[in-house]
């Protein structure tokens, strides 16, 4: 007997009669049903506004940031489950690894990026402040704060687990509740995934809900502040964007659609070339990996005519191996496709393709997959369709068969190649073989204006490259045009692109106090305490030393030079010194930072634990033979990042504001130092 499906709404998991049968795709049993209760959207956005939206913001971003990497590896401990039900789904046990652990893989990854680049608080500060006036008591910058709203994800087939986490992750780092809506057809997995994530009672309630079935007014329910991202068709994209209720608030869409992605063989490589076999790989890859049911699957190989019938006969030679079937037999390379609808979309497509392509391999004529009772399942064989004059065809740059389908196609130089690929109208990812980093050069910015992620591949980049078809978690995934135009991921870029940016103006203490960064300008805390003598609990932003004097001698500068080795001539030589732009002998830049730190460190033990960082370095003057230097140091931000040493002391990270300048008031050099201060408790 199948199982019913529930929604997790509310708090609440709802549905106990079926609807909608939802089959194996390996023997076409049914296997679960979605629930045919409806469910209050009122409810479950009311919910997410007023427990998931306060429950987050509670939390600050160092703190969501640990949740989610306690999530990620609670995930971790428990995949088995996910990996005996992803088998429904026809994947192999290498499909579900991507879809799987690639889903708590980018919550670890989010869980670090958030830790190591997220303040403490909800408020970004994205800076730098600058003056907006002559005499420095008016200011400007940009923070980004919460948007106060929901998130509503509504996913592909394909992914079930890391379609979802990956738009999760993110939007939690951002303090934003999360809807989130699978495809039917394996929303079984996502269900089972969100079992889970409840159990694990990590998250804070109302963090996320699951919606099995349809969206119904979901989205009739939202507001300006809200978002909606969208992966799948280009043309549900399309319908979705002009929704009138997100047409109304403005509400912000990102959809990330299905692209005739391309792989291009530049006309430097032949078939002796590491390289030809390479492209041959990647192309089979794409084309039997998830049964080629990825947005980045490569659906369109252009190829140097000379070379299109080594290249056809190589990838058929490695066609001909992969083993189709239950993935639970021993051998088999290639599972089926994730439903029966979309076996008869497929089939349905390559006809229409066959119409102006000819057939290369595949077909399936002669077609057996292995394993029991696989006649009912949705099983697809491998096929390659190769077009002569791809130029004068449009239907390989139109049509999309979503399954282990792609299209050989010849060019004649590498203009003809760069038409083709741009005829893919916007794509998710385009990836060029090469071995001559000149064409590179050529091609990349050329192909970049449709594509939203470049994948150049060598034999030197081959040793460790993840592939033409895998988004990572510091990289945009999303493209232009068809394919959607939205961005996801790209690292923290995603945070920011689910917060709200606001341009700010006002003294330069007013912004310090909002932004909880000192700028200067601001008014300082000066007391007879060093700054270093603080623990992270006290120590106050804008508490500053202005330090003694030092006047640069020769001895100074020789020594220097002695200790680091390096006797430039602008440091030793008297006459070449003269005939600079300086007009005179100078001190070592990193002399100066040396000086400096002398100037204000506090030499005794004390809470400030190890300096591990300087940025934004700048050497602004010369500072020569007799200038006399003074700097003054100042508590700029302070990031709690929950963390304790080996011997269990807590500690955070402290930025400080360094501002050298000389006998004339002149900032010679400026930075910020980034040390580990010890917590009192």
């Amino acid at each position: 007997m199948s199982q019913v499906l529930q929604s997790f709404i509310g708090g609440q998991w709802i549905g106990q009669q079926g609807a909608q049968n939802l089959r194996s795709a390996i023997n076409g049993a049914t296997v679960f049903q979605t629930h045919a209760e409806a469910i209050d959207f009122g409810d479950a956005v009311h919910y997410a506004r007023t427990v998931g939206l306060p429950n987050l913001l509670k939390l600050d971003f160092q703190e969501r940031a640990q949740r989610l990497k306690a999530l990620a590896k609670y995930l971790g401990e428990h995949k088995e489950q996910l990996y005996a039900i992803s088998a429904h789904t026809g994947a192999t046990r290498a499909d579900s690894w991507v879809d799987i652990e690639g889903g708590a893989g980018t919550l670890f990854a989010y869980a670090g990026m958030g830790s190591n680049e997220l303040p403490s608080g909800n408020l970004i500060h994205e800076g730098p402040a600058f003056p907006l006036g002559k005499k420095g008591g008016f200011a400007g910058t940009h923070i980004l704060v919460p948007r106060g709203g929901i998130a509503v994800h509504i996913n592909a087939f394909n992914f079930p687990i890391w379609g979802l986490l990956e738009k999760f992750a993110p939007s939690f780092l951002a303090g934003m509740p999360c809807i989130g809506k699978p495809a039917s057809s394996t929303s079984y997995l996502t269900e089972a995934m969100v079992r889970l994530v409840e159990q694990s009672g990590i998250l804070p309630p109302g963090a996320l809900q699951l919606v099995i079935g349809s969206t119904g007014d979901l989205l009739d329910r939202l507001n300006g502040q809200d978002v909606v991202t969208f992966t799948g068709s280009a043309d549900t994209a399309a319908m979705l964007r002009v929704h009138p209720n997100v047409v109304k608030h403005s509400i912000p869409f990102n959809a990330e659609a299905d692209s005739l992605n391309c792989a291009i063989l530049a006309p430097d490589v032949t078939p002796d070339d590491e390289e030809f076999d390479l492209f041959v790989k990647e192309v089979a890859r794409e084309m039997t990996v998830k049964a080629g049911q990825k947005c980045t699957a490569i659906r369109r190989a252009i190829v140097p005519r000379q070379h299109l019938d080594a290249v056809a006969e190589k990838l058929k030679a490695r066609l001909a191996k992969v083993v189709v079937g239950d993935p639970s037999v021993e051998g088999v390379k290639m599972g089926a496709l994730a439903s029966h609808s979309q076996q008869a979309d497929v089939a349905e497509r390559v006809a229409l393709l066959r119409q102006s392509a000819e057939l290369v391999f595949g077909g399936g004529v002669d077609f057996n997959p292995v394993g029991q009772g696989v006649e009912g399942g949705a099983f697809f064989q491998p096929t390659l369709l190769l077009c002569q004059k791809p130029l004068q065809t449009d239907s390989v740059h139109d049509v999309e068969a979503f399954g282990p389908v792609s299209t050989l196609m010849a060019y004649d130089g590498i203009d003809e190649a760069l038409q083709l690929a741009a005829r893919g109208q916007g794509s998710l990812v385009g990836t060029l073989v090469t071995k001559d980093p000149q064409i590179a050069a050529r091609i990349i910015p050329v192909a970049a204006a449709l594509h939203g992620r470049l994948h150049i591949l060598d034999r030197e980049s081959a040793v460790e490259s993840t592939g033409h078809g895998s988004p990572l978690p510091p990289l945009k995934h999303g493209g232009p045009g068809r394919a959607g135009g939205g961005e996801e991921l790209g690292g923290i870029r995603a945070v920011k692109h689910l917060m709200q940016r606001t341009a700010l103006q006002g003294s330069p203490t007013m912004i310090a106090a909002v932004t909880g960064e000192y700028m200067r300008g601001a008014k300082l805390i000066e007391t007879e305490v060093h700054p270093f003598r603080r623990y992270f609990e006290e120590l106050q932003i804008g508490e500053s030393l202005l330090t003694h004097r030092r006047t640069v001698g020769e001895a100074d500068i020789v020594a220097f030079g002695g200790l680091s080795g390096d006797y430039f001539y602008m440091h030793f030589d008297e006459i070449a010194a003269k005939d600079s732009p300086f007009g005179k002998r100078i001190a070592h830049g990193y002399f100066v930072l040396s000086a400096a730190a002398g100037l204000f460190v506090s030499p005794a033990p004390g809470p400030v634990l190890a300096n591990y960082g300087l940025d934004t370095l700048r050497f602004v003057k010369p500072v020569g033979i007799g200038d006399t230097i003074q700097a003054r140091l100042t508590a700029k931000r302070k990031i709690d990042r929950n963390k304790k040493d080996a011997n269990g002391v807590g500690q955070g990270v402290v930025a400080w504001d360094v501002e050298v300048t000389n006998q004339l008031g002149e900032v010679v050099a400026s930075y910020d130092i980034l040390t580990l201060v010890a917590k009192k408790g």
